[in-house]
């Protein structure tokens, strides 16, 4: 058996926190070296030799039920978009499909008037926010909120626009997992009330989480996603050996803040750490990695 090959640049994918105005750069200080970007300063100071990105916006503008801002052709993400394609014409533009951060309670969908999530509302709105980022030239798509038929109503919505080339990401496995933490520090997405366990998979029942997987595949998914990554490396070998798709796997803000968080103690060594993470994921059959590690590929791979 031949050791594995160093992963190349272009199996990793960046994610970016994206905020409105000029001229910020905020740390996050729950995930350090990560920061939330204006798209000015994000242009202005890209890393050097990242190839994919993943944008995940947010508002500071009023909030509604139905996470209406989200499909703003003025939004955040819907003008960062071209101005990293005019920058960098080479980069992979992919976009974050969710309502958390733009609705008044912090869940991935309205409510009913049981105070249910309506799940086929949160699909309408899903897919107009789908479409809103494929109209400002988006690569690809990700919806990340967990409903019954999201893609199939992203991928009627994509079809119904003509704009075909877009590439539908489904984040088919996803857990209600305490990894989220971090991020939701970074998106202001943490739900007021409740939680998001009813449309979240549960870590105890892996098969329903794998036949979310074949479902997704079966509406129109181009490329299948598990998240988080290291805590279900048995469940990205199975989805990889039930599907000819591409599998993602979302290394998440919870598993880099507790290796940043380790090195910082003294436990390991960072970037030996990352590393080793990393090879993990791909060995468990990832064709690429959402990683907060990205920026840092020349410091973790450096021979």
């Amino acid at each position: 058996m031949f050791a594995m090959d160093k992963p190349s640049r272009d199996r990793f994918i960046w994610p970016v926190f994206l905020v409105e105005g000029e001229g910020r750069k905020e740390e996050i200080p729950s995930m350090p070296g990560q920061f939330r970007w204006s798209v000015d300063r994000l242009v202005a100071e890209f890393p050097q030799g990242v190839k994919n990105v993943l944008l995940f916006g947010q508002t500071e503008g009023e909030k509604d039920e139905i996470g209406s801002a989200a499909a703003d052709m003025g939004g955040v993400v819907q003008r960062a978009i071209p101005a990293l394609k005019r920058a960098f014409p080479d980069l992979v533009v992919f976009t974050d499909v969710c309502l958390c951060a733009y609705t008044c309670h912090g869940h991935c969908g309205p409510h009913d008037p049981e105070g249910d999530i309506d799940n086929d509302a949160a699909c309408e709105m899903l897919a107009r926010v789908a479409v809103s980022h494929a109209r400002a030239g988006a690569d690809g798509v990700a919806p990340s909120a967990m409903m019954d038929g999201q893609i199939a109503a992203i991928r009627a919505a994509l079809d119904e626009e003509g704009v075909t080339k877009t590439l539908l990401i489904s984040y088919s496995t996803k857990f209600a997992s305490t990894m989220y933490g971090p991020f939701r520090d970074a998106e202001n997405s943490a739900p007021s009330k409740g939680d998001r366990q009813g449309y979240q998979a549960s870590y105890r029942d892996p098969d329903t989480a794998l036949r979310e997987s074949v479902v997704d595949e079966e509406e129109g998914a181009d490329a299948l996603m598990v998240k988080p990554a290291l805590w279900y490396l048995d469940l990205i070998s199975k989805v990889r050996s039930r599907t000819l798709l591409p599998v993602m796997a979302y290394n998440v803000s919870g598993e880099y803040s507790m290796i940043q968080a380790a090195a910082k103690a003294g436990y390991c060594d960072l970037y030996p750490a990352a590393r080793e993470s990393l090879y993990a994921i791909f060995r468990a059959g990832a064709t690429q990695v959402i990683s907060y590690w990205t920026p840092f590929y020349d410091e973790i791979f450096k021979d």
